[in-house]
């Protein structure tokens, strides 16, 4: 079996000290160019990778950041990790990217997993708002950022867009458009982000003196496409069918916008639609979606430039938290064409044009 090449071996072939073969790893601008050459050089000959394990238990940072995101099939998360993996890939550190699948027992999973294994900090996107995993990361003495939710107790950083005012923006905009019976579709119901969009709804239905009745919940155990096509034959089976339809994501959206085309019934003319996220496909349906615009992108590079500055400062515990709440965006596409009022004072949908 092969032995494991180390650090005294590349000092050796490259003709160095050990002291600045790590310089050349972790302060490069004291070693001179042509040094930095020869040993990289050897490392490259002798194929030496450096024991991540054995930097860390020296008592140095790890190099290693994780993102724990709830559906990696969903292109909200996607933006979200490559956002963190911008703004790490400019400090020299990589990203472990964990998949909780929605699953509060995941998560607890992962960050027992993470603290094991000692990492630098971590990204999260929590599945329940009582805060557990966050307080066993504190715990486990791991850095931590909270992103896509607002961080519990206000002593951790944390990025999120308001989402109850995006809960609001959506409904306003279906009750403004003359809809009083709306469905809200929404994913479990112990995720945070879920239950703040559902009290925007009701907040909307508030402000405009409106009973709760005016809207039914359904919930949903994912927040997949498959999942919305499940809903949209729900709302096909309700006594009352609904006029408008709010989706807690734009996933949800786009199976209820496929079960609704199976069915026959025309979107926006007979059902208007309005999705959340405003993710890539949204403007590209098959009747482009209104959408509540969360920029994902951005908050993870947000959310991993304040975890690099809170783990790279010579003093941590003189790091000022900060609780970043971006204000989401109202993108109205056709899929929730505004209904026209009729002689009567009641409201009506712009005519249908013929089908070929």
């Amino acid at each position: 079996m092969r032995q494991r090449v180390g650090m005294v071996d590349v000092a050796r072939e490259a003709g160095v000290s050990l002291g600045t073969v790590s310089n050349v790893y972790n302060q490069p601008e004291k070693v001179s160019p042509d040094t930095r050459r020869r040993v990289q050089a050897a490392i490259d000959r002798l194929g030496y990778v450096r024991s991540e394990t054995a930097r860390v238990l020296r008592g140095r940072p790890s190099r290693i950041m994780a993102v724990i995101v709830h559906d990696l099939a969903n292109p909200f998360c996607v933006a979200l990790v490559q956002g963190a993996e911008q703004a790490a890939r400019r400090a020299g550190l990589g990203i472990m990217v964990c998949n909780s699948a929605g699953d509060p027992a995941e998560e607890t999973r992962y960050a027992s997993l993470l603290i094991e294994h000692r990492i630098r900090g971590a990204l999260l996107a929590p599945t329940e708002s009582s805060g557990r995993t966050v307080r066993a990361m504190k715990r486990g003495q791991i850095p931590l950022v909270v992103f896509d939710d607002l961080a519990p107790g206000g002593d951790v950083c944390s990025v999120a867009v308001d989402d109850v005012l995006g809960g609001e923006l959506a409904t306003a905009h279906l009750l403004a458009a003359g809809h009083r019976s709306i469905a809200f579709v929404g994913g479990p119901p112990h995720l945070p982000q879920v239950q703040a969009r559902s009290r925007g709804t009701l907040r909307a239905l508030a402000r405009a003196r409106l009973p709760a009745s005016t809207v039914t919940e359904l919930d949903c155990e994912e927040m997949t496409t498959a999942a919305g096509r499940d809903a949209g034959a729900r709302i096909l089976g309700l006594p009352t069918r609904p006029t408008g339809v709010f989706c807690a994501n734009d996933l949800l959206a786009t199976g209820v916008l496929q079960a609704l085309f199976e069915a026959g019934v025309h979107v926006p003319d007979d059902i208007a639609l309005v999705g959340y996220d405003d993710i890539e496909h949204a403007a590209a349906a098959a009747v482009p979606l209104t959408s509540v615009r969360r920029p994902a992108r951005f908050m993870g590079t947000r959310a991993a430039t304040l975890l690099i500055d809170k783990t790279s400062s010579a003093s941590p515990a003189d790091h000022t938290h900060q609780q970043l709440v971006l204000r989401p965006e109202l993108v109205v596409r056709r899929s929730s064409a505004r209904r026209e009022p009729t002689g009567d004072g009641a409201m009506a949908h712009r005519p249908r044009p013929a089908r070929p």
